[in-house]
């Protein structure tokens, strides 16, 4: 059951994942000439990478609202709806008239629909996680949670090797309706995973807090309230993972195609590869933190993170086919990959079973807008400021793994059963207090 359960959740995270991230590489590829075109090639760039921070502004809200509810009714109910709007949603962009045929209600509709994605990605995480970690045996949750967290770079590799193969086509086809073709093969995707997911039994942990009646009427306000910590430790171990993975995949795919000159096609190769290597880090890093704890293989992949960050982007400067692929799939796999393999579990054992949807969904969204939705934009600006230089961009994401260091640092140990596992609150947050006063 366990494993049919982690893997019903990996595949509808990587359809998940898909819609959200190809909006990503689009606008990175294609949205800032036909969405928001104009005479400034810069101008149009960060507007096209502007629309992509939207969906992680709203992220926020969406894991305060769902998860809120994934807290009341159960995670099954909130996986499926939040599959159901991300699908719609991708559809309709895939559909959307551009600026030259309607003016500026494509940007307006375009950014519109952003905004339900974000909305419906906030929900999703936590719910697709904790059904994983909440089937999944105490001494393999490390394992099963990072089978889920598999979902993100599968979505990430199927969505561009999608638009690998379809920039193999001429500029003007390619602008004219190839770019449609990943985002209106969300329709078969999302009826494939829905199938899926609607086959999936409800978490045992839930059951056992509303059979018992542990529920609490407001999950979010109670995780806020007696885990403020456990949240702001969520935020902080993001950082790092978050902001390079949109780095690479967001700021650096435009950087090296339209300042650089690289190939693209060469670029979305070298991404794909890095999904590809992820496929081994995600799942090696999460059975591995079963053994040796969460937080080690959390610290030393941050650590790793800080170390790549001036070699990754000399590598994409010089401009060497071998060496960009190996600066995208080393700084993905590694810089990327450690941390988000132990993350899965690490954020879940933080919080008891009757509000650990909305805290760790919490701690995992609030990053998003930052990490995910600031950076690429920060960081193309950054480089312009900079001349074309990329060093303002490595200091900063050493920056942001002195950030993630210092909350894992401070952080409590999860892997061996000393996380919260009471369903009462009050419980929970008095078991809390007397580990910190012991320690």
């Amino acid at each position: 059951m366990t494993r049919r359960v982690a893997l019903a959740s990996a595949i509808g995270t990587t359809i998940e994942w898909y819609d959200f991230l190809i909006y990503a590489t689009a606008a990175s590829l294609v949205f800032g000439r036909l969405f928001f075109p104009s005479d400034a090639g810069l101008t149009s760039s960060l507007l096209a990478i502007s629309t992509i921070g939207v969906g992680f502004l709203i992220r926020p809200l969406g894991a305060v609202i769902l998860s809120n509810l994934g807290d009341r009714v159960g995670r099954r109910a909130m996986l499926v709806g939040t599959l159901s709007a991300m699908g719609v949603a991708t559809t309709l962009i895939g559909l959307l008239p551009t600026y030259a045929q309607i003016g500026v209600a494509a940007p307006i509709m375009l950014v519109a629909l952003r905004l339900v994605q974000g909305f419906a990605v906030g929900g999703e995480w936590g719910g697709a996680v904790l059904m994983a970690v909440e089937h999944a045996p105490r001494g393999r949750r490390g394992f099963y949670g990072s089978v889920v967290q598999v979902g993100f770079p599968v979505g990430l590799g199927l969505g561009t090797f999608s638009f690998f193969l379809l920039a193999l086509l001429p500029d003007e086809q390619f602008l004219a309706w190839g770019w449609r073709l990943p985002f209106l093969l969300s329709a078969v995707l999302v009826s494939v995973g829905l199938f899926i997911r609607l086959r999936v039994p409800e978490s045992p942990e839930f059951e056992r807090a509303r059979n018992s009646g542990e529920l609490v009427r407001f999950p979010v306000w109670q995780a806020v309230r007696r885990h403020p910590r456990s949240v702001l430790i969520g935020l902080g171990v993001r950082l790092t993972e978050l902001s390079w993975i949109y780095v690479l995949t967001v700021f650096a795919l435009e950087y090296a195609t339209h300042t650089l000159g690289i190939p693209r096609d060469l670029v979305l190769a070298a991404i794909a590869a890095g999904a590809l290597l992820e496929l081994v880090t995600v799942p090696l890093f999460g059975a591995v933190s079963d053994r040796v704890g969460r937080r080690p293989i959390y610290l030393a992949g941050s650590v790793a993170a800080a170390a790549l960050a001036f070699p990754v982007f000399w590598a994409i400067d010089s401009g060497d086919p071998i060496a960009v692929v190996c600066a995208f799939a080393l700084g993905m796999a590694v810089g990327h990959g450690v941390m988000y393999g132990v993350q899965a579990s690490f954020l879940a054992e933080l919080f008891g079973a009757n509000v650990r949807y909305s805290g760790a969904s919490l701690g995992y969204q609030l990053a998003a807008p930052i990490g995910g939705g600031l950076v690429p934009v920060v960081a193309t600006y950054l480089v312009a400021d900079a001349g074309g230089k990329t060093w303002p961009v490595s200091l900063m994401m050493i920056g942001f793994a002195a950030v993630t260091i210092a909350a894992v640092w401070v952080a409590r140990e999860t892997a061996h059963g000393t996380e919260s596992t009471s369903t009462a609150p009050e419980q929970a947050w008095a078991e809390r207090q007397g580990e910190l006063e012991a320690s």
